[in-house]
């Protein structure tokens, strides 16, 4: 039973900790976010990482996504694909570059230096969505080009991660162009998909006399696309925030919407943004304080820059640029994939792996202030 202690400890806290981030004038994801970090092995050892609170969390983090999706206006989506393309270049260019030289600077090997600079290209949006929901800003134009230069950045550093391993990592040979092409297939099948089967799909499915049966369908096309996007070699979350989009151009966008975000806000979502935290942990980092400190610099520097060059580039102002490129800072939990990734293929020394998980839970911790220093404020969506 112990999962049970675990999920109403987890329950309590984060909404407590939202609330309390919220009187102190910082968005309620946030407080949630730290919550993982005291309740964890960092400090009061209440809750440990298992197997419970990694599905749970994948669930969370994909719901977060497939309500994003929902909630996405594809129009401007459509609209703001040059800005979103221009600001995943510039988001991957700068970290890389940066992550390289900073590495190299402090002595690691050209094949470690390559992959931190790699791992700092990597961007997690879903604390940002949280963030912008909370902002009542997901459908600015800012949003949806956040939205979208996250899809193109975690498309582009997957298959980069693939082609450093191939190359440099002790896991064997990859074909480059049959990566290519099974991304490329995810995406027009995805496309086919959303466009003449979920239609169907929904409107059949809908009218089985059974309870929530729209709902029932919308996530199973959710987590259908997720497991879809996995086996392709795409991020689960990808999956999720397409069969979102999918489902928000049918009738059943405003039933499924209005149903799945109390199921996601009241149990997956707060396992999620603990599960951050729980990977925190400060035995052994003394030593390298140093290089966190000026890891986390130019992992926030180089994204908030690069993304905001991109955004600059295509017409934004500057204002908007900082918005954009703040957006794109949250390493979250992509970043810590490929870490994991890293140090079972010898790409990242072991004694390096508890820092650098530090370095992404850093960016991920500051990127909700950072958005609410720089968003105009508009009415707030409360997620208490």
């Amino acid at each position: 039973m112990q999962f049970i202690f675990y999920l109403a400890l987890i329950i309590a806290a984060t909404k407590a900790a939202g609330h309390l981030s919220v009187r102190l004038g910082q968005p309620a994801v946030l407080g949630k976010l730290l919550a993982g970090i005291i309740l964890g092995p960092a400090l009061l050892g209440w809750v440990h990482p298992d197997d419970f609170i990694d599905h749970f969390a994948e669930i969370g983090v994909l719901l977060l996504m497939f309500i994003a999706g929902l909630e996405t206006d594809l129009e401007q989506l459509q609209k703001n694909w040059k800005a979103s393309f221009a600001v995943a270049i510039g988001g991957i260019i700068l970290p890389f570059v940066g992550g390289y030289a900073i590495a190299a600077a402090l002595g690691l090997s050209n094949t470690e230096a390559l992959f931190l600079g790699l791992l700092l290209c990597a961007t997690s949006v879903s604390i940002s969505v949280q963030t912008l929901k909370e902002m009542n800003q997901l459908n600015s134009k800012e949003g949806t080009t956040i939205l979208g230069a996250a899809v193109v950045d975690d498309v582009v550093v997957v298959v980069l991660l693939a082609v450093m391993m191939s190359l440099l990592g002790a896991s064997g040979d990859v074909s480059l162009p049959i990566l290519i092409g099974k991304k490329l297939l995810f995406f027009v099948i995805i496309i086919v998909i959303s466009i003449w089967v979920i239609p169907f799909f929904m409107k059949q499915f809908a009218r089985f006399k059974v309870t929530e049966a729209a709902m029932s369908g919308a996530l199973i096309a959710c987590f259908a696309f997720s497991y879809f996007a996995e086996k392709m070699g795409v991020a689960g979350i990808i999956g999720a925030f397409a069969a979102g989009i999918a489902i928000s151009q049918t009738s059943f966008k405003h039933d499924v919407d209005s149903k799945v975000e109390p199921i996601a806000y009241t149990l997956f979502v707060p396992v999620f943004f603990v599960s951050i935290g729980l990977n925190i942990t400060f035995v052994g980092v003394g030593n390298q304080l140093v290089f966190i400190l000026l890891l986390s610099l130019v992992a926030i520097l180089t994204k908030l820059l690069g993304g905001g060059l991109g955004a600059r580039l295509t017409g934004f102002n500057n204002h908007s640029s900082l918005a954009i490129g703040a957006g794109m800072v949250s390493r979250g939990e992509v970043a810590l994939i490929i870490a994991a990734s890293g140090l079972e293929s010898g790409l990242l020394l072991p004694k390096y792996f508890t820092a650098v998980v530090i370095v992404v839970i850093l960016t991920t911790l500051v990127t909700p202030p950072m958005l609410k220093m720089v968003f105009p404020q508009k009415k707030q969506e409360q997620h208490p």
